[in-house]
């Protein structure tokens, strides 16, 4: 539905119901990514090295970043810092011995 279809079908006092739902109850993509944030940061919390990483993980710490243009690259960084933290080796540029 576009905007325009939206304003034509839903009054605004319905839209401004919707926006204070919202407020009270978040709904969509950001709120469902959460859940799957917390659901990380609890396994990395279990398996982290507390005499190396005191610091709890927080959900925020992994919880994507929405409208950055270096998505990939924040996301690449992310991952290494959970691997170096959990101890891993970066095995990107080693190569194959088969």
């Amino acid at each position: 539905m576009t905007v325009e279809e939206l304003l034509y079908r839903v009054s605004s006092r319905e839209l401004t119901e919707w926006m204070l739902f919202y407020e009270i109850e978040p709904f969509g993509t950001e709120v469902e990514m959460y859940g799957h944030a917390m659901t990380a940061s609890t396994l990395l919390n279990i398996y982290r090295d507390v005499d190396k990483h005191p610091k709890p993980i927080m959900p925020k710490d992994v919880m994507p970043k929405w409208g950055s243009f270096d998505k990939v690259e924040s996301q690449i960084a992310k991952v290494e810092e959970i691997n170096k933290l959990l101890g891993g080796k970066d095995k990107r540029n080693v190569s194959d011995s088969r």
